[in-house]
């Protein structure tokens, strides 16, 4: 069990999300930054789907209340025991009264902690994961407050272990996003594509898990934005009728009805989750066959981290 000294601005219960409900405008859920979330699972021996914390831009303060073994990924939030400067990307055993802080994200916006056993909360629909729009899931549909306690499930103290610094992604690089262009990209103009594929794109403060918005050169119609509703897939990029393009992301909404120039690849879903508000990014497109040839490397090369 742990107690919450200081929760953060946001850090909600998560696990791999909430599947088959989005047909019933419930979406999906789950990390941000799924890679980051499943190695902090891996490195305190849960399965990849285990409850965690996912925590935005500046981390929670929480003391543990039975020993127990946590490990901390994803974005650069300065991490200390009990005072002293601890490793992230590491196994780390903790006893009971140990106090733990992650400070403000220096590079990156969402880190990941994992807790060995994983988080003890009622699955809702199958799910873990914490959908603040709806109110469901997670630790009663909402993000952590001061005082609260989270119970974890009996598991065995695992190895220590760490995440090569070579898999350790560089958050504060300017990132390129694969995107595979389409479903309605025929209905930009050619200036319009080749503004959206140039960039540079700058990330809007108002971006959140529903959606990244995005500033940068106008992507024109050709005619109109509008169009007959239909599905979001995850990393759904609409352009509405200012040419400015939002990524629909993991608590997206089910349908939508202005035209989409192009879908971000799964396995660039958490690069583009940790991208700053006013931190620039580009676009390039892929093929669809060279996705899943990408896709297929990425899967393998998470296996072999850990």
């Amino acid at each position: 069990m742990i107690r919450i000294l200081e929760p953060g601005p946001q850090t909600t219960v998560q696990d791999l999300g909430r599947c088959a409900y989005l047909r019933y405008g419930i979406p999906p859920s789950g990390p941000m930054d799924r890679a980051a979330f499943v190695l902090a699972n891996r490195l305190v021996g849960n399965p990849d789907g285990a409850a965690g914390l996912e925590c935005t831009v500046i981390g929670p303060r929480f003391e543990v209340i039975a020993p127990c073994a946590i490990a901390v990924t994803g974005a650069a939030m300065p991490l200390t025991l009990n005072g002293q400067e601890a490793p992230a990307w590491t196994t780390l055993a903790l006893r009971e009264g140990d106090v733990v802080k992650l400070g403000p994200a220096g590079a990156g916006v969402r880190a990941y902690v994992a807790f060995s056993g994983g988080i003890d909360v009622p699955e809702v629909l199958g799910s873990r994961s914490t959908y603040l729009r709806g109110g469901l899931g997670g630790l009663e549909g909402r993000a952590l407050r001061k005082g609260d306690t989270l119970r974890l499930f009996p598991a065995a103290l695992p190895p220590l272990r760490r995440v090569p610094p070579s898999a350790i992604p560089d958050l504060a690089a300017e990132p390129e996003i694969r995107v595979v262009l389409g479903p309605q990209a025929d209905r930009f103009t050619a200036e319009g594509l080749r503004a959206f594929l140039a960039g540079p794109y700058e990330m809007l403060p108002q971006s959140d898990r529903m959606g990244a918005r995005m500033r940068g050169p106008r992507i024109t119609h050709t005619r109109g934005h509008d169009i007959v509703s239909d599905g979001i897939a995850l990393g759904s990029i609409q352009v509405p009728g200012d040419g400015q393009p939002i990524a629909l992301l993991v608590d997206r909404q089910s349908t939508g009805g202005y035209t989409k120039v192009a879908t971000v690849c799964s396995f660039d879903i958490g690069r583009l989750g940790q991208v700053k508000p006013g931190q620039h990014l580009r676009f390039r497109a892929v093929a669809l066959a060279e996705a899943h040839r990408a896709l297929q490397a990425w899967q393998a090369s998470l296996e072999e981290v850990l």
